[in-house]
């Protein structure tokens, strides 16, 4: 079994650091891609500096700049593709994504094709958020599900696993989102595709450091990409 851990970054130099050994202390066969938007914190420096001490488990690619959630996890999927990875996942380096939670993912995916880990399984587990980012999210999830038909208690969540045969149907390139709307977009295909996707609770912690990446234009992408997913455009 041949597992690729996604981490996409921007100024995430100190979070970086500390979650990256939690990781690889987890089991020896979790590998690291960072995909680093050319951090100005120095962020892709300290990856190269954790790919030469743990050769074999980390690899980075450096990107020329800040191009996009959505265009950082295409590409990082594509490179797991191409190292015949068996299950890819989806984490950001904040710890808003327990590392604790990778062995569950993959015993759940004896039993489906992804597994999202989901806030809003049983009520709401969201710690240190502010009360109006939290109906923020909570009210995107229900605002998707209405206007998608999807049927997961969590839409938005960016704590996925994905299983080989899943990732090699979704057609990347055709892909049109790239903020926070990816979630909901790849969600969408793999349910339209008929693929299983089943939903891990988890507590999500709001970042240890650093500063959130939420934007208005990333809510605008949102609210315009589910109504393009359901006119099938």
């Amino acid at each position: 079994m041949k597992v690729i851990i996604v981490i996409p970054t921007y100024n995430e130099r100190v979070n970086l650091a500390n979650i990256v050994p939690e990781i690889l202390k987890l089991d020896p066969r979790y590998e690291l891609l960072i995909v680093d938007d050319n951090s100005p914190d120095g962020t892709g420096q300290l990856a190269e500096e954790l790919t030469q001490k743990n050769p074999g488990r980390i690899s980075i690619i450096h990107r020329a700049g800040k191009l996009g959630l959505g265009s950082a996890y295409r590409e990082g999927f594509k490179f797991a593709l191409a190292h015949s990875a068996d299950y890819v996942f989806e984490m950001d380096a904040d710890f808003s994504h327990d590392p604790k939670y990778l062995p569950e993912f993959i015993n759940m995916m004896k039993e489906y094709d992804v597994v999202i880990g989901s806030r809003y399984k049983h009520g709401i587990s969201v710690v240190n958020w502010p009360i109006r980012r939290l109906i923020l999210s909570w009210m995107a999830t229900k605002y998707v599900r209405l206007v998608t038909g999807l049927k997961l208690t969590d839409c938005t969540t960016g704590y996925k696993c994905f299983s080989k045969k899943a990732l090699e149907a979704l057609p990347l390139d055709q892909i049109i989102s790239n903020g926070y709307s990816f979630q909901i977009e790849v969600n969408f295909r793999l349910t339209k595709l008929g693929f299983k996707i089943g939903e891990l609770p988890i507590v999500f912690v709001d970042r240890h450091s650093g500063s959130s990446k939420m934007s208005g234009h990333i809510i605008r992408e949102a609210i315009y990409v589910v109504w393009k997913l359901r006119c099938g455009l």
